[in-house]
């Protein structure tokens, strides 16, 4: 009887030294979970995107299979135009924002690029094809962009300097390519 009392309390001790890795992985877990919320809140708090701040680098491929990075164009403005097929002000604003490419498209110190937001390639080249814009375009993988900008929405453009600055910001469609090269002018003339 006793043997068989020291074999139970044996057993118990050894129970409870032998660390619980189910226990451990959950706990580490719920850690890592509760920092990713936690950083996640910190940049919902950040709010958008503000003029002066230093525009985020990224890399968009084009629909045509062209790269451009952000850090690659400084010394260019660059104009950011994040759309989507499916809405409606970004269509509003597509004609505008191609006539102001084209007035400033040979003289090579502007660059504008457009970030398809959650959109498919097949919608995506139906609606360049249906406005007939001939800037950069492409998709914006895992909306890696649109994240980084902060945005809120579509359409949302971003002018950076060529210093790599965010200098402009328009969370709305242009009214007019006037609009568009008024807001462009401006940086460029800094």
């Amino acid at each position: 009887m006793a043997t068989e009392i020291n074999d139970v309390a044996g057993q118990a001790t050894n129970e409870r030294s032998r660390p619980r890795w189910g226990r451990v992985l959950a706990w580490l877990g719920l850690a890592a979970l509760l920092l990713l919320l936690f950083f996640g809140l910190l940049k919902a708090q950040k709010g958008q995107m503000k003029v002066g701040e230093k525009a985020p680098d990224f890399t968009l491929t084009s629909f045509d299979g062209q790269t451009y990075k952000l850090a690659d164009l400084k010394g260019k403005v660059v104009l950011v135009n994040i759309w989507a097929s499916w809405c409606k002000p970004c269509e509003q604003e597509a004609a505008d924002l191609e006539a102001a490419w084209r007035y400033y498209q040979a003289r090579g110190d502007v660059v504008f690029l457009g970030v398809a937001w959650t959109d498919t390639d097949k919608k995506s080249f139906e609606y360049l094809k249906k406005f007939d814009i001939t800037y950069p375009n492409g998709p914006d993988l895992g909306t890696r962009i649109y994240q980084a900008y902060r945005a809120t929405g579509v359409p949302e453009t971003y002018i950076i300097d060529r210093n790599g600055i965010l200098a402009y910001v328009k969370i709305s469609p242009f009214e007019s390519p006037a609009e568009v090269q008024q807001a462009v002018d401006a940086v460029v003339g800094k």
